[in-house]
């Protein structure tokens, strides 16, 4: 880190605040300050500039090509892509020994459509896939397919290689890592994502409130993304994933998040002990 940047003024936080919200619909409080100057610093560094009022400036200088790629690296540098394998494993149970059953009994068309709608660093899409496998006995014949997407460019990346060691893989029970991973040769502490896990998932870069999405969802899972966003977000986020979604279909959310408030097109359904939102009756 270079420690001639000087510190972001609450003037400077205040602008890209704004400019971040403008972009993405993620809202930064002024407690988030010494947080958004740490990070932004990577770009200063990346870009060669010294002051912060220069990054700013170069914002809103730049168009075309130039100015969606460095949008999308100012937003990868504030998100924040901290995961791991089975986190909240009882979602994953539920999705495991009810949701998938029951799409696999009264769904006609054999076709399953799941969405990660922030796949982070490609831990959950991962984890859904094992579990698919794990019930493929249900789904013969079936077209397949995880959608996975992120608005940081390199956490996409990072998942499309599939490498995964220490605190990521720890909750991946013995026999389901050596079913689908293959420890790496030159580091034996690295654990590589099997090729039937990739060949289920499709990762692609998504801005929730710039990117149309694609329809016909069976699942949902868009967990711990909400709190990043503000009432008005998280309403029109939650309505156009109803949208999104069939009318038997099952939205996860995150295990501190609700949809109370915010949706009256999802209802709340706990399922294993796990909370599950399902579309309501009155399709639009």
């Amino acid at each position: 880190m270079d420690f001639n940047i000087k510190r972001l003024t609450v003037e400077e936080f205040s602008k890209f605040a704004d400019l971040i919200y403008k972009e993405s619909g993620i809202f930064l409080k002024e407690t988030k300050l010494t947080l958004l100057s740490n990070r932004l610093r990577k770009r200063l560094q990346s870009l060669n500039l010294e002051e912060f009022s220069d990054y700013f400036n170069y914002l809103q200088s730049i168009m075309g090509e130039e100015k969606k790629k460095e949008y999308e690296d100012l937003i990868d540098v504030v998100s924040t892509n901290e995961t791991y394998f089975f986190r909240n494993e009882r979602q994953f149970e539920a999705l495991s020994d009810f949701c998938l059953p029951e799409i696999a009994k009264t769904k006609k068309e054999k076709r399953l459509r799941i969405w990660s709608a922030a796949c982070s660093t490609g831990e959950e899409p991962y984890t859904i896939a094992i579990c698919i496998l794990e019930k493929m006995n249900l789904f013969q014949g079936w077209n397949i397919k995880i959608i996975a997407s992120d608005i940081a460019p390199t956490v996409l990346e990072y998942a499309k290689i599939g490498e995964y060691s220490g605190r990521r893989i720890e909750k991946v029970p013995a026999n389901l890592l050596s079913k689908y991973f293959t420890q790496k040769k030159d580091d034996p502490a690295t654990y590589i994502v099997k090729n039937e896990l990739k060949s289920l998932v499709d990762f692609g870069y998504l801005n929730f409130f710039k990117t149309p999405f694609q329809k016909d969802m069976d699942i949902i899972f868009c967990r711990n993304v909400m709190i990043y966003f503000d009432k008005m977000h998280q309403k029109r986020l939650i309505h156009d994933f109803y949208n999104s979604i069939n009318k038997d279909g099952y939205l996860f959310i995150g295990h501190s998040e609700t949809l109370h408030s915010i949706s009256e097109e999802f209802s709340y359904k706990k399922i294993l002990e796990s909370p599950v939102y399902v579309p309501v009756p009155e399709r639009k």
